[in-house]
């Protein structure tokens, strides 16, 4: 069915709220949920609503974090986000992150123990639309084998990365360090949808198009995939003092505990570097120039990083936002949750 953007918001902050979140708290994981959906990244919009509901009722989120930020060197800091949401506590750090960049250059802040914080397209975005280059980099629980390898180790751990242009338009990269996120996954489960045998692979290691028997995920590119997702558990895990690999929190392992997850944004400010409007400029030149670029067989246009994800928010925001049945039903029903992800195998149904 289709959502106003608006709408939407206000069902997912009145279910968050009414499982624990301050209302502040709960809008601000609803501003990154639907800006997920909004642009089509169904898997980290209001399909995750249920699931953070239940982690807040049984008291795996802080519902009241005391927020702290430790400005290390002239650019770089770190942010203890005291195990609360962690779109919140990402977000706030970007903030930062984004005053440092515009007084020294660049900054680095690293956010350490929160929750699951969204898409983290998210917040690189908020760096672009500052006149900055935004680069964000996050670990996850392990469901992942490294190549070579039949057992999972590292998590999906995304990097995403902005840039502005001369005309508003967004330069944006978010991906997973597999050939796809754990989050497709269950929207393909969502709306019984097969997948590509090349995501993931069943129990006994072999590749599978059903994603109800899926046992691991695989890394995008074989070993290049696996050293990024290396890379990023260095930058976002090891380097905050913060569990790492295989060691990281489950997500569904015990909704009563908190995760200490790690974030770590980078933030770059081109007027340290060149001309920042020629910068822009160039952004927006490297944006026409692969539009103008003759299409292979099958396509009918080369797109720049982000555009596909641009054209679906231009079409959600006259038309609505396409979202599941039984998740709008659950978004307006009493229910705040079904106790249906504690203690589960992530990879089960």
């Amino acid at each position: 069915m289709r959502i106003s953007r608006q709408k939407l918001k206000e069902l997912i902050t009145q279910k968050l709220h009414k499982a624990g979140l301050s209302e502040e708290h709960a809008d601000g994981v609803a501003e990154v949920l639907v800006h997920a959906d909004i642009r089509g990244i169904h898997s980290h919009g209001a399909m995750r609503v249920e699931y953070y509901a239940e982690r807040i009722a049984k008291g795996g989120l802080n519902i009241n974090p005391e927020f702290k930020f430790d400005k290390t060197g002239p650019c770089t800091a770190v942010f203890d986000g005291d195990n609360g949401v962690g779109h919140v506590a990402a977000k706030q750090a970007m903030d930062e992150a984004i005053k440092m960049a515009k007084e020294n250059g660049v900054a680095a802040v690293g956010v350490r123990r929160i929750g699951h914080s969204g898409a983290l397209s998210y917040f690189v975005r908020q760096a672009a639309k500052s006149d900055m280059i935004g680069i964000s980099l996050c670990q996850s629980d392990p469901m992942v084998v490294p190549f070579g390898g039949s057992e999972p180790y590292y998590g999906t751990n995304p990097i995403a990365f902005a840039a502005p242009s001369h005309d508003n338009r967004i330069m944006t990269l978010d991906m997973a360090t597999t050939v796809q996120a754990w989050g497709k996954i269950l929207h393909a489960r969502s709306k019984n949808e097969s997948i590509p045998d090349s995501w993931a692979v069943d129990k006994e290691g072999h590749p599978t198009t059903d994603p109800f028997k899926v046992n691991a995920l695989l890394p995008i590119a074989g070993p290049k995939g696996y050293g990024l997702m290396m890379m990023v558990d260095v930058l976002s895990g090891i380097l905050l003092g913060l569990p790492f690999g295989d060691k990281v929190s489950s997500m569904y392992h015990d909704l009563t505990e908190y995760r200490n997850l790690g974030q770590l944004h980078l933030v770059i400010n081109p007027a340290f570097f060149t001309n920042p409007d020629l910068f822009k400029q160039h952004i927006s030149n490297t944006m026409d120039d692969l539009n103008r670029i003759k299409p292979a067989p099958g396509f009918n246009q080369v797109l720049f990083p982000g555009q596909n994800n641009d054209l679906i928010q231009e079409e959600y925001e006259k038309n609505g936002i396409e979202i599941v049945d039984d998740i709008y039903e659950y978004l307006v029903s009493d229910i705040v949750h079904k106790n249906q992800y504690d203690n589960k195998d992530p990879f089960a149904k």
